[in-house]
């Protein structure tokens, strides 16, 4: 098989893992997974390596009513809504009413992904800023969790949640910051979600922050289909290899498969409250 053919592969599913884990962070339809049926497909497939449940997030207000649609198919799916920072230019009253709306559903568990994204220009930091602003009051009144997309924007999301007061349970999604960081957001009670970045080989100041995070503010995600995990970088991602980036996570750290996945899907839990959804 050639590199550019492998590359378009998904990588092998998994051995399952010792017990049941949560993909925290998910965009199903981005996986290509439409329909009901297809839904299914993705879950059974992650169910197969151990993956038990999923968070399908939603990037702007048809994404947001299609993932409270698709966690009505499956049970072990559930559902985030809001509008990515990157696509607050034109963030108007219709779209804050759907999403108020949506928020209520029972199968919704947080608000995102919110925050802020400096690396893109397709939405000017004015914007942003205003509309993470009104997605942490969001998430204070539905008190539901903060899933935070933070891209280059390290200082200005820990001025703006201090400055509106943060909700409860802020999630920052996909972590990408370094041990300094990463302490100061524990220090905050904030929780922190590692992707396939972090098994990343040079990404030596991400993994430093992941040996340090205690493990009832950790949580692991795909944000498939991007990110896909080492050995398998460049390759399609779906959620069932969240498999891998658990077991390199335990070996990095020290810990032993299983306590770390009773952990993270513990955190899981008590973050998204899904034992009520």
């Amino acid at each position: 098989m050639s590199k550019r053919d492998r590359r378009r592969e998904l990588p092998p599913v998994p051995e399952a893992l010792p017990v049941p884990a949560v993909d925290a962070h998910t965009h199903l339809d981005a996986c290509g997974a439409k329909t009901a049926d297809e839904v299914r497909a993705v879950v059974d497939r992650a169910e197969a390596a151990g993956i038990g449940r999923v968070v399908t997030v939603a990037d702007d207000i048809a994404s947001a009513q299609w993932a409270v649609e698709a966690a009505g198919w499956d049970e072990r799916v559930y559902a985030a809504v809001a509008l990515h920072p990157t696509r607050t230019k034109d963030f108007d009253d219709a779209d804050r009413a759907v999403l108020e709306r949506l928020v209520e559903q029972p199968r919704v568990v947080a608000v995102g992904e919110t925050g802020l994204d400096y690396y893109w220009d397709y939405s000017p930091p004015g914007p942003q800023q205003e509309a993470f602003r009104w997605h942490i009051d969001l998430a204070k009144r539905s008190g539901k969790a903060l899933m935070i997309h933070d891209r280059e924007a390290h200082d200005d999301i820990l001025r703006i949640l201090a400055e509106e007061g943060a909700p409860e349970t802020v999630v920052f999604h996909c972590f990408s910051g370094d041990a300094e960081f990463a302490r100061a957001c524990v220090d905050a009670g904030h929780v922190l979600s590692f992707a396939g970045t972090a098994t990343f080989r040079n990404a030596r100041a991400l993994r430093e922050a992941a040996k340090l995070v205690p493990p009832d503010q950790m949580l692991v995600e795909t944000d498939a289909p991007f990110l896909t995990p080492h050995p398998f970088r460049g390759q399609p991602n779906e959620p069932y290899c969240v498999n891998y980036t658990l077991r390199d996570l335990a070996e990095l750290r020290g810990m032993s498969l299983e306590e770390l996945v009773v952990a993270t899907t513990a955190t899981a839990e008590r973050v998204f409250h899904l034992d009520q959804a």
